[in-house]
């Protein structure tokens, strides 16, 4: 005669055996957990569970795109693997989602700063070929992809030209290919780096100063269009430009106005006129970049 202990623990057994026999009903599913490397007795514990992994393995049998992911967690599915206690059911990354996240593994190497979201995907495949006027810029960006880490001083580039000619999109489309060689590259939309950077003044100001210093990649995007003042220009501007050229990182710089044009911009401030200041931050530039005009349809409209 059965104690009360064996009978409670056979009748679990027959309701468990039981669950598990009517879930393998289903034909898809008794091929799922047929398929995996784990006795019977073990399975038919976890019937519930198994059924969950089996429409999430479904689900990724059949989806179509990564966006269209239909489980729990987006670009996971839940997956048995047999332990010592039984089974463990944990969230495997799938194919799509590895994928996706190779073809990003780039983006840790860059940073960019208020720059727009598809400015910061640019690539070279999406770059117009239409335009001859980008030939100058496209050479120069194939020649510094050949020579860097060959020469020991290699120039970057100050890109002006008319307003919505893909300036930034085309040193961004450089910036995400150096990336994706493990070069660090930091774009930022400079007036709003140097409100950010004033804002950080309490807290991780030397931070942020010295990273943007110190990146082998450099890009000022839109300089020439921040307020000047003098600080701006002699204490972050100027030893930013002298760091860097000391040290031989190129730097990047693109701007609606010429190399003349930005000299007069950046010798009036608020405190008045210093056309020598200004000049000094001009010869810093001409000696860091080769200096291109970019002048193109508006491809913004």
């Amino acid at each position: 005669m059965l104690d009360i202990k064996e009978y409670v623990e056979k009748s679990n057994t027959t309701s468990l055996k039981h669950s598990y026999m009517e879930a393998c009903s289903n034909k898809e599913f008794y091929q799922y957990v047929s398929s995996l490397p784990i006795e019977e007795e073990i399975l038919m514990k976890y019937t519930s569970t198994l059924e969950e992994c089996f429409l999430e393995h479904d689900n990724c049998e059949h989806c179509k795109s990564f966006s269209s992911c239909k489980n729990k967690v987006n670009g996971y599915c839940l997956t048995p693997e047999k332990s010592k206690k039984g089974i463990d059911f944990s969230y495997v990354s799938c194919l799509k989602k590895k994928k996706i996240d190779l073809e990003n593994e780039y983006l840790k190497h860059i940073q960019y700063y208020d720059i727009p979201k598809e400015i910061r995907r640019a690539s070279f495949k999406e770059v117009y070929k239409d335009d001859t006027a980008r030939v100058p810029v496209m050479k120069y960006m194939k020649d510094f992809v050949k020579n860097y880490g060959k020469k020991e001083k290699l120039k970057g580039l100050y890109l002006n030209g008319s307003f919505g000619a893909g300036k930034t999109y085309l040193v961004a489309a450089l910036f995400n290919d150096m990336a994706k060689k493990k070069v660090k590259c930091a774009g930022l939309y400079y007036p709003e780096f140097l409100r950010d950077l004033k804002a950080s003044f309490k807290t991780d100001y030397e931070e942020k100063f010295n990273y943007i210093k110190k990146v082998p990649l450099l890009l000022l995007d839109d300089i020439g269009a921040e307020n000047v003042s003098s600080f701006s220009r002699d204490e972050i501007l100027g030893p930013i430009l002298q760091y860097r050229m000391e040290e031989n990182l190129p730097t990047f710089f693109t701007s609606n106005l010429t190399l003349e044009e930005l000299e007069n911009h950046l010798s009036m401030t608020t405190t008045g006129v210093d056309k020598v200041k200004a000049k000094r931050i001009i010869e810093r530039i001409k000696q860091l970049t080769v200096s291109i005009e970019l002048v193109s349809k508006n491809r913004r409209s």
